[in-house]
């Protein structure tokens, strides 16, 4: 054994030494990762909720449910309170068929997802939306008995509450109030409702993240989420779904099952950076010459300038102003950050705070684009029209 290999070995010793230091001494990163799963003990997890259904229900059992709705009601005389829980349920037409025909024989479902296809029950939902820099958010119920729990958010949140609902079949059962840096009131929505349907019911609560563990274990929280759960009937089993989760209860790979154990991970490092050093110090000594080939030129800027000129000399006004009306909407999603789905006047006060323009030229600049979408066809005139006031709006935005 020459010198120089006694050099890399100690080396390699050295760094994976110290790598494994670092790692050891470090403090643990905290998972944020909202996945509702049963088993999880992460802030996000449901691990805390499902420990505790049986004590809050007695006389009742609690059933994981690892099939998809359609599958398990299939049979039709299931029955009990079939509990959902995540960050959004994706229920297709057959499969949400099947739950309408479960609850209509008497049975429950609860359902607390920040969003979910229930347009079909007549109920639509919609974040609230304010200019307040630092919002407080508190969640309470509507019964009087149970009036003075409240919930507090400290976390981010979706701030979901219902835009509309059928007054005939659906009670509000709880709100979100959302107050400024003063305890000053800003706004408030209806969050939790109970919605009759044949001979059952279903409940649907915008703030699933209320659930989890980290917020049942904040305060007096719990017990708000005893009181929201005691409208469940205390008779029907809980079926509880372990099929919709954002996380896995279950390892899907053997990769996830190495990085899942601290010897196991350590031992795969060990084999790549083991790896590495072989690729690096063997290709010394056989690597040969490698031509160097030059890399292909960029032509974007003139694709765009010759698609550009194609459009303009066919007198094609109307698809060049479609593409640049799309692009501007783009540009307020991801750089204003603001849905450019629905056009209102929240949405232009909005718009004129975050980008330096002011209301009116705004209103302006869509009420041209508008025009210009019902329009089969636009002259010259009106293309350079909606570019000037594309630009004035972007030279505006950037000075502010």
């Amino acid at each position: 054994m020459d010198k120089k290999l006694k050099i890399y070995i100690a080396l390699f010793i050295a760094i994976v030494g110290g790598l494994m230091y670092a790692d050891a001494t470090k403090p643990k990163p905290i998972n944020w990762f909202p996945s509702f799963v049963a088993t999880h003990k992460i802030p996000y997890g449901t691990y805390v909720l499902k420990a505790e259904l049986p004590s809050l229900f007695p006389k009742t059992i609690v059933q994981e449910i690892h099939q998809s709705p359609f599958q398990f009601l299939a049979d039709s005389t299931k029955s009990g309170t079939y509990f959902f829980l995540n960050g959004s349920l994706n229920f297709d037409k057959a499969e949400f068929k099947k739950l309408l025909a479960f609850v209509a024989r008497g049975n429950t479902v609860f359902v607390a997802t920040n969003g979910a296809n229930i347009d079909t029950l007549g109920l639509e939902t919609q974040q609230i939306i304010t200019t307040e820099f630092d919002e407080n958010f508190e969640i309470a119920l509507l019964n009087p008995a149970f009036s003075e729990t409240t919930f507090t958010f400290d976390r981010p949140s979706a701030n979901l509450v219902f835009s509309k609902i059928d007054t005939l079949k659906s009670t509000a059962l709880g709100k979100l109030k959302i107050t400024n840096q003063e305890k000053e009131f800003v706004a408030e929505g209806v969050n939790f409702i109970k919605h009759q349907h044949g001979k059952g019911n279903f409940y649907f609560h915008t703030a699933p993240l209320l659930f989890t563990n980290y917020n049942l274990l904040k305060e007096t929280n719990a017990t708000y989420v005893a009181n929201a759960l005691s409208y469940i009937p205390a008779d029907q089993p809980i079926l509880w779904d372990a099929y919709y989760k954002n996380g896995k209860s279950k390892i899907s790979s053997p990769m996830h099952y190495v990085l899942g154990s601290e010897n196991l991970k350590w031992a795969y490092y060990i084999a790549l950076i083991g790896v590495l050093f072989f690729v690096v110090f063997k290709s010394k000594r056989v690597q040969r010459l490698i031509p160097v080939v030059e890399p292909l030129k960029n032509q974007t800027l003139a694709f765009t300038r010759t698609v550009a000129n194609m459009y303009y000399d066919k007198s094609e006004h109307k698809n060049i102003a479609t593409h640049k009306i799309t692009y501007f909407q783009e540009h307020i999603r991801t750089k204003l950050h603001l849905p450019t789905s629905v056009i209102n006047e929240s949405f232009y006060n909005h718009l004129a705070a975050r980008s330096g323009n002011k209301k009116e030229d705004i209103i302006s600049l869509f009420k041209t684009i508008t025009t210009i979408g019902q329009l089969k066809n636009i002259t010259k005139e009106q293309l350079i029209n909606l570019n000037k006031k594309i630009e004035s709006f972007m030279e505006k935005q950037s000075r502010s």
